[in-house]
Formats: structure tokens, sequence, C-alpha cells
């Protein structure tokens, strides 16, 4: 697989990742049966995916990268899907999070 098809891979990584906490707020708790099942199979998937990725992109910079992306994709459903929107500091943080991110990934060296 080359470095590119591992991140798209990644992305799917992301999306998965980011409808497992969409699902997880909407299972409230998991005592709602339908979210609670949609959570345990998009984690896994979620985790199936990272495991590709892990092949050809080290395992720091795969899981940075991944908790990054997923950070800011979940804050941004958040604000679409249950109206919850970030303060101040919370946006500085959020672009920090997208800075470091870019750096891991951009002019970060990776063995």
């Amino acid at each position: 697989m080359s470095n590119f098809t591992a991140y798209i891979i990644l992305i799917i990584a992301v999306a998965l990742g980011t409808a497992s906490n969409g699902f997880a707020k909407a299972a409230n708790g998991f005592t709602i049966f339908l979210p609670s099942v949609f959570t345990a199979i998009t984690i896994v998937a979620c985790m199936y995916t990272l495991s590709l990725v892990m092949k050809n992109i080290p395992v720091g910079v795969t899981y940075a990268s991944f908790a990054g992306l997923c950070i800011i994709a979940t804050s941004v459903v958040g604000i679409y899907k249950f109206n919850q929107i970030p303060d101040f500091f919370t946006i500085i943080g959020l672009i920090l999070i997208i800075s470091g991110v870019l750096i891991v990934n951009l002019v970060g060296k990776s063995n």
C-alpha cells in the first residue's frame, strides 16, 4: 500500500471515529439500543482501518493525525448536530490542534 492510500484510509478512520463519537452522544450513556450498536460497530471499524494505516505510517504519526482530525471533525458535528458552540479559547485550542497535525505530517520526520 502506498502512503497516499494509507492517508485515504486514515481519512476513512477519522470519519468512522467521528461517527462513533456522534453515535455515542446519541446513545445517551448506552441506554438507547440502536445508537449503542452503531457506536460499537463504528469503533471496531475505525480501529481496523487505523491498523491498516499503521502498516505504512508510524504509529505516533498515525494516532496524532487521527486524534487531531477526529477532535476537529467531532467539534464540527457538535456545532451542527448538537448546537454546541465553542467559545473563544476552545477555538484557539482547535486551531493549535490543526497546527500540530499539519506540523507532524508536513515537516515532521517519520521513519
